[in-house]
């Protein structure tokens, strides 16, 4: 096993990696940021080390700087968490360059999958269920427009790289193409430092399905079932929930099956996910994109299978099989989890940084997990992502994971700075998410607006 390996992310995600990694008898180095100094992950980690300042692009996306303190330390490996470098190919080139074992899948695999124009040729040789859609990267509004009317109204225009929602707009006719296109291909080129587009038929409304799999060195691949992340806001996640209740027992198996197919087909290593949507007006479902990392939505699963994700991720990079084959995985009960961020929903969910005065996270019980790097008296800074905590719950069916879940929102209490716990609170007791009746649509169409007329 490892000696020590770098965790090039910070906030919750690095905390659960250092956890990990010391329950393996793993060393952890810390990197940070100066307006991380005082960030917990950089407390609980053996070793920490300064890459930057406050910007991103400076210290957490500074791949020289992180290689270089990973040389320094000693570190054997490195584990990119999500967002950031994470499914960068060319950080993950340059640790292999640098015999430093990244903890996720080859340069190779993640330019395959990660790049949604050649993992949806890659899917379409293996087998697997693509909507239509362009063959090939898309540069011009006149392109665009000719391959619209080839497939039909309406449209998705995405970002070829890259992910987080970034450089996604729906198209419903001719009219909103061109301004939607535009956009689109500027926020991906600011984003991602690249500006090509690819074009699909929407599905839409649909459910969001993703397949969580685990892939080892010696040829094994296995699934953990599958997840719904339907509650979106502006393509982003804002709760999700194992397993679906949208998916029986004969469709579950046909879009697990597709997932492992995938993952096979690319002989994909450490942990990924294999997304879809599903038309739960005909029953079929087709790939979307694959994440070549761990997910935020990790926990879900590892509470219903029982399989700790991030550990498996740091054996399978140190050669290990999978300590798991897929006949012995088996799923139990019912999980959610609810995103907690530092925002005002009241006012178009601005970020809302400033020092936690008092912090008091919800426990008791069996099946309450909150991964979160708060503490009493930390300052959240302004340059990052919002999410400031995951609240994680499982239940022997879903009623009692939606009641743990209630329970544990109301216990939640920040003083501050603002957050979204009531607004999840409200999302989680809504009539609609408690009897299973949402799809992608629902939380911009019918839960928001209710929402924001409320005083």
């Amino acid at each position: 096993m490892f000696n020590k390996i770098l965790i090039a992310n910070r906030g919750e995600i690095a905390v659960r990696i250092i956890r990990a990694a010391r329950e393996l008898g793993v060393g952890t180095v810390a990197i940070y940021s100066t307006a991380d100094r005082d960030a917990l992950h950089v407390h609980l980690a053996d070793e920490a080390i300064c890459v930057g300042p406050a910007r991103s692009t400076e210290s957490y996306l500074n791949m020289n700087n992180i290689l270089s303190a990973a040389v320094a330390t000693g570190a054997q490996a490195i584990h990119p968490g999500f967002g950031f470098l994470s499914e960068n190919s060319k950080f993950a080139r340059l640790c292999e360059e640098m015999n430093i074992k990244f903890i996720g899948p080859s340069a190779k695999v993640m330019d395959m999958m990660g790049d949604k124009i050649n993992a949806r040729a890659e899917m379409i040789k293996a087998g697997v269920p693509v909507t239509p859609g362009s063959e090939g990267e898309v540069h011009t509004t006149d392109e665009a427009v000719k391959i619209a009317e080839e497939i039909g109204y309406p449209i998705i225009l995405k970002a070829s790289a890259g992910g987080g929602g970034k450089g996604i707009r729906k198209v419903n006719t001719v009219e909103e193409l061109v301004p939607a296109f535009e956009a689109a291909q500027a926020e991906a080129q600011a984003a991602f430092g690249n500006g090509a587009m690819f074009i699909e038929r929407m599905i839409f409304p649909a459910r969001h399905i993703e397949v969580q799999i685990l892939g080892d060195s010696h040829g094994n691949v296995i699934h953990l079932g599958e997840r719904d992340c339907s509650l979106q806001r502006n393509n982003q996640k804002v709760l999700e929930e194992s397993p679906s209740v949208a998916i029986g027992h004969t469709l579950r198996n046909e879009i697990t099956s597709a997932a492992v197919k995938a993952a096979q087909h690319v002989s994909y290593e450490n942990a990924g996910t294999i997304e879809f949507l599903l038309d739960e007006s005909s029953g079929k479902f087709y790939f979307m994109e694959m994440n070549t990392r761990v997910q935020v939505e990790h926990p879900v699963t590892e509470f219903v299978s029982g399989v700790d994700i991030v550990k498996e991720q740091i054996r399978v990079a140190n050669g290990n099989e999978l300590s798991v084959k897929q006949e012995d995985v088996t799923f139990s009960g019912h999980a959610i989890e609810c995103r907690i961020n530092a925002e005002n929903p009241k006012f178009n969910f601005a970020p809302s940084p400033g020092k936690i005065t008092n912090l008091f996270l919800p426990g008791g019980g069996v099946g309450l997990r909150v991964d979160s790097a708060m503490y009493s008296g930390y300052t959240i800074p302004p340059y990052y992502d919002s999410m400031i905590a995951k609240v994680i719950v499982h239940g022997e069916n879903r009623f009692e994971a939606l009641m743990k879940m209630q329970r544990a929102l109301l216990e939640f209490d920040v003083e501050g700075v603002t957050t979204n716990v009531d607004f999840q609170l409200e999302l989680i007791s809504d009539p609609h998410v408690v009897a299973g009746d949402y799809d992608t649509s629902f939380l911009g169409n019918v839960f928001l607006p209710e929402y924001q007329k409320e005083d």
